[in-house]
């Protein structure tokens, strides 16, 4: 009787315990089978995002140099003194200038952040792309009337809307991204729950276009707070992490979600990767470098009526004349070269690029941004008077001054910490190329402060110096290596004038120690 009862239970749950396994196994072929057809599909029909990358930050690059346009292109009136057409460009449009750069530079930054997310693009989100690219291009006429007319609130309204509205296409990036995780980087996609990704990467999105939209309603009754909570957009980033660590101090450290802590690509407070940084710095020297020539074209092609009437009909006579601008072209093109030559050798010898490093090299490039206004300003705009003169090369003094101190400002916050996680060794403390890069760093801001001093006391002679300046750098700059190698034996002299000979079986220490290292 037992025995039928334990045959009969034992023949009633075979079929149960066989059931399920064989669904479990079907169900887990069938989706094995779809993500395999998803991700075959996702092949063909998508692409990498480095093309993508790549032409967006040359456009970038583009739209935050030549908002300097404005700028250089003043027109100046011969029988008002230099001083007060200085004022209007240093104290309002510089100002906007250098503001409007720098909140470009935080487009640029938010849109390398997003593509570090999706990896992958198709034909739906390059497209996307082109149409914030789009707004992006009209950011420099937007400058331009705030520029012109800084108390006038359409320029502010529609620089505010274009930012919105770009905001807006990002965030239906992310949408559209989310809704197909192949586009999406390994990390996130290994993830189950990607919503907690997308809430926070909109949540650091939208925090410009809400800013814009809270400066565009202030201009209709204080543009001034429009223009000031624009400026906030820049140090957003830092300004979210002093709230974070005032808060940590006065709270005590919150823990955070681990899947928040593994998630750190699009964080506004880390840096960015060295190798999009050196690409959107080559192409604002590039384009600095070409708006140089974009005067000579207009201003330096004689008209037909007058090589007849003042030259005899002679093209080489009336060339002749151009020939100070043809050389301070040369010499223009050679200071912006130089400055790139500079960051070239600062970028190779860095590792790792810090969030202090990337926020001191935008700065030094918002100054090589306005390098077409230091040509014009000595070069081309009229200098009826001597101070006038002087004024003018002081300025673009200042101009070479910022762009050559703020790369070796970028040099020393790399050295923080003795260099160990953001430079190559040959250059950190005691290497043996550590006293040849400071003194390539230093050889701009050192040259463009003695020639500031010299106009002070040499007034009749500043367009002398400066040119002087422009020709003299590249020549120290090519000597440099051997004047400071000249300088190390000296001092190897001085300090150290008789080494002991190694006896048998004794390596010469003294012999593998690095030059510069006895002058550090």
């Amino acid at each position: 009787m037992g025995r039928h009862e334990d045959d009969d239970h034992a023949a009633e749950e075979e079929p149960v315990e066989e059931r399920p396994a064989s669904a479990v196994s079907t169900e887990s072929l069938l989706a094995a089978s779809v993500d395999v057809e998803e991700e075959e599909g996702a092949d063909w029909a998508t692409q990498s995002s480095h093309r993508l990358l790549a032409y967006s930050d040359a456009l970038l690059s583009i739209i935050a140099t030549v908002m300097i346009l404005p700028v250089a292109h003043t027109k100046m009136e011969v029988d008002k003194e230099l001083d007060e057409n200085l004022q209007l460009l240093l104290g309002t449009k510089m100002a906007v200038y250098l503001m409007t750069f720098l909140i470009v530079t935080v487009a640029w930054a938010a849109h390398i952040r997003l593509f570090q997310v999706i990896v992958r693009i198709d034909d739906t989100l390059a497209l996307l792309n082109l149409a914030c690219m789009m707004l992006i291009t009209l950011l420099p006429y937007t400058f331009s009337l705030m520029a012109t007319f800084p108390t006038h609130i359409l320029g502010i309204l529609l620089f505010c809307g274009c930012v919105m509205v770009i905001g807006g296409i990002q965030s239906v990036i992310v949408l559209y991204a989310f809704g197909r995780p192949f586009l999406l980087q390994d990390q996130i996609r290994a993830c189950e729950d990607h919503s907690v990704y997308k809430r926070h990467i909109l949540k650091v999105l939208l925090r410009v276009p809400l800013i814009c939209l809270l400066a565009g309603l202030c201009s209709f009754f204080c543009y001034q707070l429009s223009y000031v909570l624009l400026a906030l957009v820049i140090f957003l980033p830092y300004i979210s992490r002093g709230v974070l660590w005032f808060r940590d101090k006065l709270l005590g450290p919150v823990e955070e979600d681990p899947e928040q802590v593994m998630f750190y690509s699009f964080l506004p407070s880390e840096p960015l990767s060295k190798e999009r940084v050196e690409a959107f710095s080559d192409g604002v020297y590039a384009i600095v470098a070409t708006l140089l020539i974009l005067d000579i074209c207009e201003d330096n092609v004689p008209e037909p009526a007058s090589l007849q009437q003042r030259f005899n009909n002679s093209l080489v006579a009336a060339l002749r004349s151009y020939g100070p601008e043809y050389l301070a072209y040369l010499g223009s093109f050679a200071t912006v070269g130089l400055l790139w030559f500079a960051h070239h050798s600062l970028f190779l010898q860095v590792s790792r690029a810090t969030r202090v490093m990337g926020l001191l090299n935008t700065l030094s490039l918002a100054f090589v941004g306005g390098l077409p206004l230091a040509f014009r300003l000595t070069h081309e705009l009229p200098r009826a008077a001597l101070r006038d003169e002087r004024r003018a090369v002081q300025a673009s003094c200042v101009l070479v001054f910022g762009a050559g101190v703020f790369q070796l400002a970028t040099w020393v916050a790399a050295l923080q910490g003795g260099g160990r996680r953001t430079l190559r060794p040959a250059v950190r403390y005691g290497g043996p190329e550590h006293i040849f890069m400071l003194a390539k760093l230093a050889l701009y801001p050192a040259v463009a402060l003695a020639a500031f001093l010299l106009t002070c006391v040499l007034s009749r002679f500043s367009v002398t110096i400066f040119h002087l300046m422009e020709i003299a750098t590249p020549l120290a700059f090519l000597l440099l290596r051997l004047m400071v190698r000249v300088a190390g034996a000296l001092l190897r002299r001085l300090f150290c004038p008789q080494r002991r000979q190694p006896e048998n079986g004794e390596e010469n220490i003294t012999s593998r120690v690095p030059s510069n290292a006895l002058l550090t």
